[in-house]
């Protein structure tokens, strides 16, 4: 996808975020963005995937930062608490935008839809609103979300008042929904050891989808 999306929004004015900055608990504390799938880190797979997708891109963590900054892109901290979950890496990066919309998916998830940008702007222009995000079926995906940084007041509110919930604060948003049922296996995450093997083998589901 380049220049401007079939949708009408133009790709320079989305910056794309990969949330890196949790604590990996399941993983033994690991850094996840940069535990090896297949011989890459698995931040390399996202990139590889979110990066057409996008005018710009940047990547949350708190801490390896100089690794990261290492492919060239910028790195941004959580602006708010500590570990307060992917919601605070959103707000950073809504909050270090130049650009009117933040896409945003996790570094756990290697094979995110190659579309993700183009069905999420979809949604936005159908329902005319300010956030959209994935689903697929009935389960929200609330990592994979497509936000007008003008949201960044609301979600710093609810995240001062306590909140941490990702789905409920975009439920509190009329977030339009934009369904990926046909191409679920796209959000197949990567949290434990276990899961993490059964990426590595050859008939796992972390091929993505066209």
């Amino acid at each position: 996808m380049a220049g401007r999306s079939s949708t009408g929004i133009p790709v320079s004015d989305i910056t794309g975020v990969i949330l890196a900055g949790g604590r990996g608990s399941r993983l033994g504390g690991a850094d996840k963005g940069l535990v090896p799938l297949r011989g890459r880190p698995l931040i390399e797979h996202v990139i590889s995937i979110l990066r057409p997708q996008v005018g710009r891109l940047v990547i949350s963590a708190n801490r390896n930062r100089e690794t990261y900054a290492a492919y060239g892109v910028p790195v941004i901290a959580d602006a708010i608490g500590d570990y307060h979950g992917p919601l605070a890496g959103i707000l950073s990066a809504l909050r270090a935008a130049d650009t009117p919309w933040v896409l945003s998916a996790p570094c756990d998830t290697p094979a995110p839809p190659s579309d993700l940008a183009e069905r999420l702007i979809a949604a936005l222009v159908r329902e005319q609103a300010q956030l959209a995000v994935a689903t697929c079926g009935a389960r929200m995906q609330p990592v994979f979300a497509l936000a007008h940084r003008t949201l960044a007041r609301s979600l710093q509110d609810y995240l001062v008042g306590g909140g941490r919930e990702a789905g409920e604060w975009m439920r509190r948003q009329d977030a339009a929904l934009a369904d990926f049922s046909d191409t679920a296996d796209a959000f197949v995450n990567i949290n434990t050891p276990q899961e993490l093997q059964a990426a590595e083998g050859p008939n796992n589901a972390t091929k993505n989808p066209k």
